[in-house]
This record gives C-alpha cells, structure tokens and sequence, in this order.
C-alpha cells in the first residue's frame, strides 16, 4: 500500500517530542524520508530508538540543532540532501514557551532569545529549505508552527503572541515570493495541545483549562496537528499557499481567554523564560525582582 509522502523528503525542526516526534512519525508511515533537529540529546536517541524499533531507522536522520543558529540550520538542509538525496518538505516546528510575566518585567535578553527561536527559527528554516527546493526545480511545501496567540489576544503571553504573529504573516509575505517556484508555504496555528511545553508541571491545571476554555470535549493532541502537517506536506494541499490553517477544537470562535486577564492574570505573577522540553534552564522569578 502506497503512502501519501512516497518518496518525499522532510525536515521537522522540533522533531524529537511533542507535535514534532507526531509529525516525524507520521511522515515516516506515510513514506517519507525524514531528517530531525532538535536542541535535546536525550529526546533525540529516545526517538531515534523508537523509530528503529518501528523499522524506521533507515529513513530517519537526525542532528542536534539550535534552530536559532544558521549554520545548523544549514545543516539539517544539508543533511537531508547528503542522505536522501533531495528536500521537498520541511516542518519549521521548534518552539518554546519563551518570556512571561509583566512586559515591564522582561528582560531584553528574555525578548531577544524568545524572538531567536521562535522567528529567526522559522526565517532560516524558510530560507534555507527555499534555496534549495528552487535549486532542485521540483517545488515543495514549508510548514510553519504559528498560534492562536498569533491570532488573538489572550492566547499565550506577549512575546510569544508577538513571535507567532510575526510567524504568521512571514508566512504570508514569502508565500508570495515563492509561489513562481511551486514551493507552497502555510503556517498551521495550533490551540492548547496536550505537549511536554504546554503541560509543564501541571497536568490537572491544564486539562482544567481545557474543559472551562475549549468547546470541543476533547483534548487536542500532538497527532492532530500532525495529520494536518501531513496534509500540507502531501500533493492534496498543492493549490494552497500563503494560508494559517487554525487547529484549536473552537477555542479561537470564542476567544481564548486562556489565563485570565486584568492584575489577576496568572501571567503576571510570576516572571522568567520558558525554555520548554530544550533541555536549556529557564528561569523564574518573582514579578518586581531584578531580571
């Protein structure tokens, strides 16, 4: 039986956990060869062995990669090529949680390493995968991870709203550029999916949040965000480009007031950087410390 991606080539950035592990593995049983980055070395042999225990391991790379640092960027691309002989799909889908607290409490360095992740991440990723999907003359497909946040107010605290609107319409803009070359590029902007970054330390409180916030009854998870990947990646989306797909159970028909809003925000009363499942500390604080 014939998969949907036989004999494309992807790269999921983000790919050893979460909705980038469901997106590789996806790709994998759909017949891709699949190259992923991630900053984890422990999330990246955990998948590795998962996939080599699914007969995957002779169509999985994979390279530790800071999606913020061109030259590993440009690695994974030149991987992809090295290994599998080609690119026609790259998932931009390394993220993290970022800057939180008060805007009057965050530090440039918070802002800055926020924006490095979560824009410049996705900027090279385009840049890179572009020059040599036009290079190949076969087209492709960019897939970016934007947000609710990036949609709404309400949805996530403001340098990671800020990031994924700025996601959003880079995702735009290009769409415009590339489309001469058959590279599609679209964003798919998720709502409250149950991940390692969205859950953190409390399960209960965020499938709380869940059930008060979101009208579809069930949770959303790292496999629905996939199967949407696998349709932007597959040639069943090869007249859409330039769009933000939203995959968020109805949060967003309603408005996501996720953490309150007003001085009784559970987003002001604390201060720090979400690094997420990278492996790299965070920080926490209380509001009104010195960053």
């Amino acid at each position: 039986m014939s998969g949907r991606l036989d004999g494309k080539v992807a790269i999921v950035t983000g790919g050893a956990s979460g909705i980038g592990r469901a997106s590789a593995f996806t790709f994998l049983r759909e017949g891709a060869r699949v190259v992923i980055g991630d900053l984890n070395d422990t999330s990246i042999a955990e998948t590795a062995a998962l996939a080599a225990s699914q007969g995957h391991a002779d169509r999985l790379a994979s390279l530790r990669a800071d999606v913020s640092v061109e030259r590993d960027v440009a690695r994974l691309i030149e991987l992809a090529m090295d290994t599998f002989g080609g690119l026609d799909a790259i998932f931009n889908n390394a993220g993290l949680g970022g800057a939180f607290g008060p805007i009057g409490e965050t530090s440039v360095e918070e802002w800055d390493f926020t924006f490095a992740v979560l824009v410049r991440g996705v900027f090279l990723g385009i840049k890179h995968a572009s020059s040599r999907m036009k290079a190949l003359g076969r087209g492709g497909s960019i897939i970016n991870t934007a947000s609710v946040a990036g949609i709404n107010g309400g949805g996530g605290p403001h340098a990671y709203s800020a990031a994924k609107a700025a996601v959003v319409n880079l995702t735009r803009a290009v769409s415009l550029e590339l489309a001469a070359h058959r590279i599609r590029i679209n964003a798919i902007a998720p709502g409250m999916i149950k991940t390692p970054l969205a859950v953190g330390q409390r399960e209960d409180a965020w499938e709380r949040r869940v059930q008060e916030r979101q009208p579809w009854p069930e949770p959303g998870m790292p496999q629905h965000i996939a199967d949407t990947a696998l349709f932007l990646a597959s040639d069943e989306s090869r007249f859409i480009t330039g769009q933000v797909i939203v995959v968020d159970g109805g949060l967003s028909a309603m408005g996501p007031d996720l953490f309150g809003h007003g001085p009784g925000s559970r987003l002001l009363r604390k201060a720090g950087l979400n690094t997420g499942s990278t492996g790299v500390p965070g920080t926490v604080r209380d509001v009104g410390a010195t960053p």
